[in-house]
Protein backbone atom coordinates (compact mmCIF):
# COMPACT_ATOMS: atom_id res chain seq x y z
CA UNK A 1 0.00 0.00 0.00
CA UNK A 2 1.58 3.21 -0.93
CA UNK A 3 1.90 6.53 1.16
CA UNK A 4 -1.01 7.87 -0.81
CA UNK A 5 -3.28 4.97 -0.02
CA UNK A 6 -2.40 4.91 3.59
CA UNK A 7 -3.77 8.37 3.64
CA UNK A 8 -7.45 7.64 2.37
CA UNK A 9 -10.04 6.34 4.62
CA UNK A 10 -10.74 2.69 4.12
CA UNK A 11 -14.21 1.89 5.25
CA UNK A 12 -17.04 2.85 3.11
CA UNK A 13 -18.83 4.77 5.62
CA UNK A 14 -15.98 7.09 5.98
CA UNK A 15 -15.27 7.32 2.33
CA UNK A 16 -18.68 8.06 1.43
CA UNK A 17 -18.71 10.59 3.91
CA UNK A 18 -15.78 11.94 2.91
CA UNK A 19 -16.41 11.94 -0.73
CA UNK A 20 -19.94 13.95 -0.42
CA UNK A 21 -18.10 16.37 2.18
CA UNK A 22 -15.24 17.14 -0.41
CA UNK A 23 -17.71 16.76 -3.83
CA UNK A 24 -20.42 19.45 -2.38
CA UNK A 25 -17.62 21.80 -0.99
CA UNK A 26 -15.83 21.87 -4.79
CA UNK A 27 -18.96 22.26 -6.01
CA UNK A 28 -19.93 24.97 -3.33
CA UNK A 29 -16.03 26.48 -4.22
CA UNK A 30 -17.10 26.21 -8.21
CA UNK A 31 -20.17 28.25 -7.47
CA UNK A 32 -18.95 31.10 -5.88
CA UNK A 33 -15.93 31.12 -7.97
CA UNK A 34 -18.24 31.37 -11.17
CA UNK A 35 -20.33 33.99 -9.41
CA UNK A 36 -17.57 35.80 -8.69
CA UNK A 37 -15.53 36.22 -11.81
CA UNK A 38 -18.42 35.72 -14.49
CA UNK A 39 -21.24 36.24 -13.44
CA UNK A 40 -22.39 39.60 -13.55
CA UNK A 41 -26.71 40.15 -12.20
CA UNK A 42 -29.19 42.60 -14.07
CA UNK A 43 -29.19 45.55 -11.79
CA UNK A 44 -31.94 45.93 -9.90
CA UNK A 45 -34.48 48.35 -11.11
CA UNK A 46 -36.01 48.73 -7.75
CA UNK A 47 -32.96 50.30 -6.27
CA UNK A 48 -34.18 54.12 -5.60
CA UNK A 49 -30.31 54.80 -6.57
CA UNK A 50 -30.54 53.57 -9.76
CA UNK A 51 -34.19 54.17 -10.62
CA UNK A 52 -33.58 57.78 -9.62
CA UNK A 53 -30.69 58.01 -11.90
CA UNK A 54 -32.36 56.54 -15.36
CA UNK A 55 -35.13 58.99 -14.84
CA UNK A 56 -32.91 62.12 -14.67
CA UNK A 57 -30.43 61.27 -17.32
CA UNK A 58 -33.80 60.00 -19.45
CA UNK A 59 -35.68 63.24 -18.47
CA UNK A 60 -33.12 65.99 -18.83
CA UNK A 61 -32.10 64.04 -22.62
CA UNK A 62 -35.79 64.32 -23.83
CA UNK A 63 -35.88 68.12 -22.23
CA UNK A 64 -32.96 68.84 -25.09
CA UNK A 65 -34.99 67.75 -27.86
CA UNK A 66 -36.08 70.05 -30.48
CA UNK A 67 -39.52 69.48 -31.64
CA UNK A 68 -42.11 66.18 -30.54
CA UNK A 69 -40.58 63.91 -33.40
CA UNK A 70 -37.25 64.06 -31.90
CA UNK A 71 -38.52 62.93 -28.75
CA UNK A 72 -40.46 60.05 -30.29
CA UNK A 73 -37.60 59.10 -32.00
CA UNK A 74 -35.33 59.02 -28.44
CA UNK A 75 -38.57 57.27 -26.71
CA UNK A 76 -38.16 54.50 -29.35
CA UNK A 77 -34.90 54.18 -29.20
CA UNK A 78 -35.17 53.64 -25.17
CA UNK A 79 -37.44 51.26 -25.88
CA UNK A 80 -35.77 49.17 -28.19
CA UNK A 81 -33.17 48.73 -25.31
CA UNK A 82 -35.52 47.43 -22.77
CA UNK A 83 -36.87 50.34 -20.98
CA UNK A 84 -40.72 51.33 -21.07
CA UNK A 85 -40.88 55.27 -21.46
CA UNK A 86 -44.21 57.17 -23.05
CA UNK A 87 -44.64 60.45 -23.22
CA UNK A 88 -48.00 61.50 -21.78
CA UNK A 89 -50.61 64.24 -21.48
CA UNK A 90 -50.62 65.93 -17.84
CA UNK A 91 -54.40 66.67 -18.20
CA UNK A 92 -54.80 62.83 -18.81
CA UNK A 93 -53.99 61.57 -14.90
CA UNK A 94 -56.59 60.80 -12.45
CA UNK A 95 -55.66 60.34 -8.42
CA UNK A 96 -54.70 56.42 -7.70
CA UNK A 97 -52.87 54.86 -5.46
CA UNK A 98 -48.98 55.72 -5.83
CA UNK A 99 -46.16 53.03 -6.54
CA UNK A 100 -44.07 51.74 -4.13
CA UNK A 101 -40.88 52.62 -5.91
CA UNK A 102 -42.59 56.51 -7.01
CA UNK A 103 -43.00 57.11 -3.41
CA UNK A 104 -39.49 56.49 -2.29
CA UNK A 105 -38.07 58.47 -5.03
CA UNK A 106 -39.95 61.52 -4.05
CA UNK A 107 -37.99 61.57 -0.59
CA UNK A 108 -35.22 60.45 -2.40
CA UNK A 109 -31.94 63.16 -1.90
CA UNK A 110 -31.19 63.16 -6.09
CA UNK A 111 -34.78 64.25 -6.05
CA UNK A 112 -34.50 67.55 -4.53
CA UNK A 113 -33.03 69.26 -7.33
CA UNK A 114 -35.00 71.56 -8.55
CA UNK A 115 -35.24 70.41 -12.42
CA UNK A 116 -36.66 66.58 -12.00
CA UNK A 117 -40.44 66.49 -10.59
CA UNK A 118 -41.99 62.97 -9.67
CA UNK A 119 -45.34 63.45 -9.77
CA UNK A 120 -47.34 61.60 -6.45
CA UNK A 121 -50.45 60.31 -6.41
CA UNK A 122 -51.81 60.72 -9.99
CA UNK A 123 -51.36 57.80 -12.45
CA UNK A 124 -52.40 56.96 -15.99
CA UNK A 125 -55.64 54.96 -15.91
CA UNK A 126 -54.77 53.21 -18.95
CA UNK A 127 -51.26 52.18 -18.20
CA UNK A 128 -49.76 49.77 -16.53
CA UNK A 129 -49.93 48.57 -13.08
CA UNK A 130 -45.95 49.76 -12.30
CA UNK A 131 -45.51 53.42 -13.15
CA UNK A 132 -43.55 56.27 -12.52
CA UNK A 133 -44.41 59.49 -13.81
CA UNK A 134 -41.96 62.67 -14.34
CA UNK A 135 -42.81 66.12 -15.77
CA UNK A 136 -42.05 66.85 -18.72
CA UNK A 137 -43.03 70.28 -18.86
CA UNK A 138 -46.28 72.41 -17.78
CA UNK A 139 -48.63 69.70 -20.39
CA UNK A 140 -46.55 67.16 -20.38
CA UNK A 141 -44.92 63.91 -18.73
CA UNK A 142 -42.58 60.98 -18.85
CA UNK A 143 -44.24 57.85 -17.85
CA UNK A 144 -41.73 54.84 -16.71
CA UNK A 145 -42.33 51.48 -16.34
CA UNK A 146 -39.61 50.08 -14.04
CA UNK A 147 -41.43 46.69 -13.17
CA UNK A 148 -38.57 44.19 -11.75
CA UNK A 149 -37.84 40.67 -13.88
CA UNK A 150 -37.18 38.52 -11.80
CA UNK A 151 -36.42 35.39 -14.06
CA UNK A 152 -32.87 36.74 -14.87
CA UNK A 153 -31.48 37.15 -11.66
CA UNK A 154 -32.63 33.42 -10.83
CA UNK A 155 -32.17 31.02 -13.96
CA UNK A 156 -28.05 31.47 -13.61
CA UNK A 157 -27.94 30.82 -9.95
CA UNK A 158 -30.05 27.38 -10.98
CA UNK A 159 -28.46 26.66 -13.76
CA UNK A 160 -24.71 26.89 -11.34
CA UNK A 161 -26.78 24.94 -8.95
CA UNK A 162 -27.55 22.14 -11.20
CA UNK A 163 -24.14 21.49 -12.25
CA UNK A 164 -23.01 21.77 -8.56
CA UNK A 165 -25.02 18.72 -8.31
CA UNK A 166 -24.40 17.01 -11.55
CA UNK A 167 -20.48 17.47 -10.49
CA UNK A 168 -21.14 16.14 -7.37
CA UNK A 169 -23.74 12.98 -8.60
CA UNK A 170 -20.56 12.26 -11.25
CA UNK A 171 -18.53 11.96 -8.35
CA UNK A 172 -20.35 9.44 -6.31
CA UNK A 173 -21.27 7.51 -9.36
CA UNK A 174 -17.25 7.06 -10.26
CA UNK A 175 -16.84 6.20 -6.74
CA UNK A 176 -19.78 3.42 -6.51
CA UNK A 177 -18.47 2.23 -9.90
CA UNK A 178 -14.46 1.81 -9.24
CA UNK A 179 -14.27 1.20 -5.53
CA UNK A 180 -17.55 -0.22 -4.84
CA UNK A 181 -19.54 -2.14 -7.35
CA UNK A 182 -16.64 -3.82 -9.43
CA UNK A 183 -15.24 -5.19 -6.72
CA UNK A 184 -18.41 -6.70 -5.26
CA UNK A 185 -19.55 -7.45 -8.95
CA UNK A 186 -16.06 -9.50 -9.03
CA UNK A 187 -16.95 -11.36 -5.53
CA UNK A 188 -20.57 -12.19 -6.60
CA UNK A 189 -19.11 -13.63 -10.24
CA UNK A 190 -16.65 -15.68 -8.33
CA UNK A 191 -19.07 -17.09 -6.11
CA UNK A 192 -21.27 -18.08 -9.15
CA UNK A 193 -18.77 -19.45 -10.90
CA UNK A 194 -16.95 -21.52 -8.07
CA UNK A 195 -16.89 -24.76 -8.90
CA UNK A 196 -17.62 -24.66 -12.08
CA UNK A 197 -14.35 -24.35 -14.34
CA UNK A 198 -10.34 -25.24 -12.83
CA UNK A 199 -10.13 -20.76 -13.00
CA UNK A 200 -12.74 -20.27 -10.72
CA UNK A 201 -10.16 -21.49 -7.83
CA UNK A 202 -7.84 -18.53 -8.22
CA UNK A 203 -7.69 -16.15 -5.70
CA UNK A 204 -9.53 -13.00 -5.94
CA UNK A 205 -7.83 -9.63 -5.78
CA UNK A 206 -7.76 -7.54 -2.85
CA UNK A 207 -9.12 -4.43 -4.04
CA UNK A 208 -12.07 -1.49 -2.58
CA UNK A 209 -12.63 -0.81 0.89
CA UNK A 210 -11.98 -2.66 3.64
CA UNK A 211 -15.20 -4.17 4.41
CA UNK A 212 -15.10 -5.51 0.88
CA UNK A 213 -11.68 -6.63 1.48
CA UNK A 214 -12.93 -8.31 3.72
CA UNK A 215 -15.71 -9.73 2.32
CA UNK A 216 -12.91 -11.52 -0.85
CA UNK A 217 -10.26 -12.46 2.15
CA UNK A 218 -13.22 -14.88 3.84
CA UNK A 219 -14.55 -16.04 -0.01
CA UNK A 220 -10.77 -16.83 -0.56
CA UNK A 221 -10.29 -18.70 2.54
CA UNK A 222 -13.55 -20.42 1.86
CA UNK A 223 -12.75 -21.51 -1.30
CA UNK A 224 -9.65 -22.76 -0.42
CA UNK A 225 -10.92 -24.76 2.25
CA UNK A 226 -13.55 -26.14 -0.23
CA UNK A 227 -11.25 -26.97 -2.83
CA UNK A 228 -9.08 -28.68 0.12
CA UNK A 229 -12.44 -31.17 0.86
CA UNK A 230 -12.90 -31.92 -2.98
CA UNK A 231 -9.52 -32.96 -3.32
CA UNK A 232 -10.13 -34.84 -0.26
CA UNK A 233 -13.24 -36.41 -1.58
CA UNK A 234 -11.37 -37.44 -4.97
CA UNK A 235 -8.86 -39.50 -3.08
CA UNK A 236 -11.20 -41.11 -1.34
CA UNK A 237 -13.40 -41.91 -4.29
CA UNK A 238 -10.46 -43.34 -5.75
CA UNK A 239 -9.46 -45.13 -3.07
CA UNK A 240 -13.15 -46.92 -2.76
CA UNK A 241 -13.06 -47.30 -6.20
CA UNK A 242 -9.67 -49.30 -6.12
CA UNK A 243 -10.43 -50.76 -3.08
CA UNK A 244 -14.05 -52.22 -4.68
CA UNK A 245 -13.70 -52.85 -7.60
CA UNK A 246 -10.77 -55.55 -7.05
CA UNK A 247 -13.10 -57.99 -4.78
CA UNK A 248 -16.13 -57.35 -7.10
CA UNK A 249 -13.51 -58.86 -9.95
CA UNK A 250 -12.83 -61.64 -8.06
CA UNK A 251 -16.39 -62.50 -7.18
CA UNK A 252 -17.14 -62.33 -10.49
CA UNK A 253 -14.49 -64.89 -11.60
CA UNK A 254 -15.48 -66.90 -9.06
CA UNK A 255 -18.95 -66.67 -9.74
CA UNK A 256 -18.40 -67.67 -14.13
CA UNK A 257 -16.82 -70.90 -12.62
CA UNK A 258 -20.21 -71.86 -10.86
CA UNK A 259 -21.89 -74.56 -12.68
CA UNK A 260 -25.22 -74.38 -11.64
CA UNK A 261 -27.05 -71.86 -13.61
CA UNK A 262 -29.69 -70.81 -10.87
CA UNK A 263 -27.18 -70.26 -8.32
CA UNK A 264 -24.43 -68.71 -11.10
CA UNK A 265 -26.83 -65.90 -13.24
CA UNK A 266 -28.21 -64.46 -9.75
CA UNK A 267 -24.87 -64.06 -8.39
CA UNK A 268 -23.50 -62.29 -11.57
CA UNK A 269 -26.82 -60.06 -11.47
CA UNK A 270 -26.20 -59.02 -8.71
CA UNK A 271 -22.28 -58.22 -8.90
CA UNK A 272 -23.56 -55.99 -11.71
CA UNK A 273 -26.26 -54.13 -10.11
CA UNK A 274 -23.78 -53.30 -7.35
CA UNK A 275 -20.81 -52.03 -10.18
CA UNK A 276 -23.57 -50.24 -11.71
CA UNK A 277 -24.30 -48.66 -8.17
CA UNK A 278 -20.76 -47.93 -7.68
CA UNK A 279 -20.21 -46.27 -11.16
CA UNK A 280 -23.48 -44.21 -10.22
CA UNK A 281 -22.33 -42.87 -6.95
CA UNK A 282 -18.78 -41.98 -8.20
CA UNK A 283 -20.60 -40.47 -11.30
CA UNK A 284 -22.40 -38.15 -8.97
CA UNK A 285 -19.42 -37.21 -6.68
CA UNK A 286 -16.72 -36.91 -9.40
CA UNK A 287 -15.40 -33.25 -9.55
CA UNK A 288 -13.21 -33.63 -12.49
CA UNK A 289 -15.70 -34.01 -15.27
CA UNK A 290 -16.57 -30.70 -14.95
CA UNK A 291 -13.24 -29.72 -15.93
CA UNK A 292 -14.11 -31.47 -19.71
CA UNK A 293 -14.01 -28.64 -22.42
CA UNK A 294 -16.62 -27.91 -24.66
CA UNK A 295 -16.28 -29.20 -27.96
CA UNK A 296 -18.87 -28.83 -31.43
CA UNK A 297 -20.63 -31.87 -32.23
CA UNK A 298 -23.67 -32.83 -34.76
CA UNK A 299 -26.66 -33.57 -32.49
CA UNK A 300 -28.65 -35.74 -34.39
CA UNK A 301 -25.84 -37.80 -35.23
CA UNK A 302 -25.28 -37.74 -31.39
CA UNK A 303 -28.75 -38.48 -30.02
CA UNK A 304 -28.81 -41.21 -32.70
CA UNK A 305 -25.89 -43.16 -31.37
CA UNK A 306 -27.49 -43.29 -28.07
CA UNK A 307 -30.95 -44.38 -29.46
CA UNK A 308 -28.70 -46.98 -31.18
CA UNK A 309 -27.01 -48.54 -28.34
CA UNK A 310 -30.43 -48.88 -26.59
CA UNK A 311 -32.07 -50.72 -29.72
CA UNK A 312 -28.99 -52.95 -29.87
CA UNK A 313 -29.76 -53.77 -26.61
CA UNK A 314 -33.38 -55.05 -27.38
CA UNK A 315 -35.21 -51.79 -26.71
CA UNK A 316 -37.78 -49.58 -28.56
CA UNK A 317 -35.70 -46.16 -28.88
CA UNK A 318 -36.41 -44.28 -31.83
CA UNK A 319 -35.00 -41.08 -32.71
CA UNK A 320 -36.79 -37.89 -34.10
CA UNK A 321 -35.54 -34.59 -35.58
CA UNK A 322 -33.88 -32.92 -37.98
CA UNK A 323 -30.88 -34.29 -40.08
CA UNK A 324 -28.04 -31.84 -38.43
CA UNK A 325 -27.91 -29.52 -36.32
CA UNK A 326 -24.26 -28.35 -34.28
CA UNK A 327 -24.28 -27.35 -30.99
CA UNK A 328 -20.76 -26.83 -28.75
CA UNK A 329 -21.01 -29.14 -25.34
CA UNK A 330 -19.33 -31.31 -22.89
CA UNK A 331 -20.00 -34.62 -24.84
CA UNK A 332 -19.10 -36.90 -22.72
CA UNK A 333 -21.32 -35.42 -19.81
CA UNK A 334 -24.41 -34.68 -21.94
CA UNK A 335 -24.05 -38.20 -22.98
CA UNK A 336 -24.41 -39.17 -19.67
CA UNK A 337 -26.95 -37.16 -19.55
CA UNK A 338 -29.44 -38.39 -21.97
CA UNK A 339 -28.24 -42.17 -21.34
CA UNK A 340 -29.95 -41.42 -18.12
CA UNK A 341 -32.77 -40.15 -19.31
CA UNK A 342 -33.23 -42.92 -21.60
CA UNK A 343 -32.36 -45.66 -19.00
CA UNK A 344 -34.02 -44.64 -16.74
CA UNK A 345 -37.42 -44.95 -19.16
CA UNK A 346 -36.78 -48.26 -20.46
CA UNK A 347 -36.77 -49.08 -16.87
CA UNK A 348 -40.55 -48.51 -16.83
CA UNK A 349 -41.64 -48.51 -20.71
CA UNK A 350 -41.89 -50.41 -24.01
CA UNK A 351 -41.53 -47.54 -26.52
CA UNK A 352 -39.09 -44.75 -26.03
CA UNK A 353 -38.93 -41.75 -28.44
CA UNK A 354 -36.14 -39.21 -28.70
CA UNK A 355 -37.03 -35.98 -30.06
CA UNK A 356 -35.00 -32.91 -31.02
CA UNK A 357 -35.75 -29.53 -32.28
CA UNK A 358 -35.18 -25.79 -30.94
CA UNK A 359 -38.27 -23.16 -29.60
CA UNK A 360 -38.85 -19.78 -30.97
CA UNK A 361 -35.73 -18.68 -28.41
CA UNK A 362 -33.67 -20.95 -30.09
CA UNK A 363 -33.24 -23.16 -27.00
CA UNK A 364 -32.39 -26.76 -27.93
CA UNK A 365 -34.69 -29.09 -26.74
CA UNK A 366 -34.25 -32.99 -26.34
CA UNK A 367 -37.56 -34.66 -25.34
CA UNK A 368 -37.40 -38.48 -23.89
CA UNK A 369 -41.04 -39.40 -24.28
CA UNK A 370 -42.48 -43.07 -23.07
CA UNK A 371 -45.57 -44.66 -22.98
CA UNK A 372 -45.08 -46.18 -19.36
CA UNK A 373 -47.19 -46.08 -16.18
CA UNK A 374 -45.70 -42.15 -15.80
CA UNK A 375 -44.89 -40.79 -11.79
CA UNK A 376 -47.70 -38.90 -9.60
CA UNK A 377 -48.32 -35.52 -10.18
CA UNK A 378 -47.22 -34.49 -6.69
CA UNK A 379 -44.06 -36.29 -6.80
CA UNK A 380 -42.75 -34.96 -10.31
CA UNK A 381 -40.93 -32.00 -7.61
CA UNK A 382 -39.04 -34.79 -6.13
CA UNK A 383 -37.71 -37.41 -8.69
CA UNK A 384 -34.59 -35.17 -9.54
CA UNK A 385 -33.42 -35.30 -5.46
CA UNK A 386 -30.62 -37.82 -5.63
CA UNK A 387 -31.34 -40.75 -3.87
CA UNK A 388 -34.95 -40.48 -4.03
CA UNK A 389 -37.43 -43.37 -5.58
CA UNK A 390 -40.71 -43.22 -6.71
CA UNK A 391 -41.76 -46.65 -5.27
CA UNK A 392 -39.22 -49.11 -3.76
CA UNK A 393 -41.27 -51.73 -4.21
CA UNK A 394 -40.81 -52.18 -7.71
CA UNK A 395 -38.42 -54.89 -7.65
CA UNK A 396 -36.01 -55.64 -10.52
CA UNK A 397 -36.70 -52.36 -11.98
CA UNK A 398 -35.87 -50.09 -9.29
CA UNK A 399 -32.05 -51.34 -9.29
CA UNK A 400 -29.48 -48.43 -8.73
CA UNK A 401 -29.39 -45.76 -5.52
CA UNK A 402 -32.30 -43.28 -7.47
CA UNK A 403 -28.76 -41.11 -8.79
CA UNK A 404 -29.40 -41.37 -12.70
CA UNK A 405 -31.87 -37.83 -12.65
CA UNK A 406 -29.99 -36.18 -10.46
CA UNK A 407 -26.62 -36.73 -12.43
CA UNK A 408 -28.54 -35.45 -15.98
CA UNK A 409 -29.76 -32.36 -14.41
CA UNK A 410 -26.80 -31.70 -12.49
CA UNK A 411 -24.75 -32.12 -16.16
CA UNK A 412 -27.89 -29.94 -18.07
CA UNK A 413 -27.28 -27.18 -15.88
CA UNK A 414 -23.42 -26.99 -15.65
CA UNK A 415 -24.55 -26.41 -19.98
CA UNK A 416 -27.41 -23.23 -18.82
CA UNK A 417 -30.10 -25.31 -18.89
CA UNK A 418 -32.56 -27.17 -17.37
CA UNK A 419 -35.26 -30.36 -17.07
CA UNK A 420 -38.76 -30.26 -17.15
CA UNK A 421 -40.86 -33.44 -16.36
CA UNK A 422 -44.68 -33.50 -17.56
CA UNK A 423 -46.55 -36.42 -17.43
CA UNK A 424 -48.02 -37.33 -21.05
CA UNK A 425 -51.70 -38.48 -21.74
CA UNK A 426 -53.14 -40.67 -21.43
CA UNK A 427 -50.31 -42.56 -20.13
CA UNK A 428 -46.62 -42.16 -19.83
CA UNK A 429 -44.08 -39.12 -19.00
CA UNK A 430 -42.19 -36.57 -20.57
CA UNK A 431 -39.02 -35.13 -20.10
CA UNK A 432 -37.70 -32.34 -21.71
CA UNK A 433 -34.05 -31.35 -21.40
CA UNK A 434 -33.67 -27.33 -22.43
CA UNK A 435 -30.03 -26.11 -23.70
CA UNK A 436 -29.47 -22.41 -23.98
CA UNK A 437 -28.42 -20.96 -27.20
CA UNK A 438 -24.56 -20.67 -27.59
CA UNK A 439 -25.08 -16.86 -27.67
CA UNK A 440 -26.88 -16.31 -24.25
CA UNK A 441 -25.01 -19.86 -22.49
CA UNK A 442 -24.92 -18.95 -18.64
CA UNK A 443 -24.43 -20.88 -15.67
CA UNK A 444 -27.40 -20.87 -13.67
CA UNK A 445 -27.91 -22.44 -9.48
CA UNK A 446 -30.28 -24.40 -8.59
CA UNK A 447 -30.95 -26.96 -6.67
CA UNK A 448 -30.53 -30.37 -7.92
CA UNK A 449 -33.53 -33.27 -8.41
CA UNK A 450 -32.94 -37.18 -8.76
CA UNK A 451 -34.25 -40.89 -10.42
CA UNK A 452 -37.75 -41.78 -10.32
Amino acid sequence: MTFVQRLLPQNITTQITGLVAVSVSLGITLLAAILWFLYDPPARDDSPIYAAARITEITRIVRAAKGAAEIDAILNAIGRSGLQVRRINLADLAPGRTDALSARLATHPLETRRDIEILDGVRDPAGPPSQIIARLDDSHGLMFNLSVRTWPMFIPPTALLLITVVFSALLMSIYAVRWVVAPLAAVASAATSFGRSQQSYDALSRRGPREITQVTDALNEMRTRIRSLLNDRTRMLAAISHDLRTPLTRLRLRAEQIQQDSLRAPMLRDITKIGRMLDDTLEYLRDDAKSEPLTRVDLPSFLQTICSDFSDMGHAVTYAGPEHLSYACHPRALSRAVTNIVENAVKHASTINVSLGTNAGDAIEIDVSDDGPGIPVPLLDQVFQPFFKVDDARGENNSGFGLGLSIALEITKRHGGHIEMRPRLPTGLQVLMLLPPERSRQATAGDGPASR
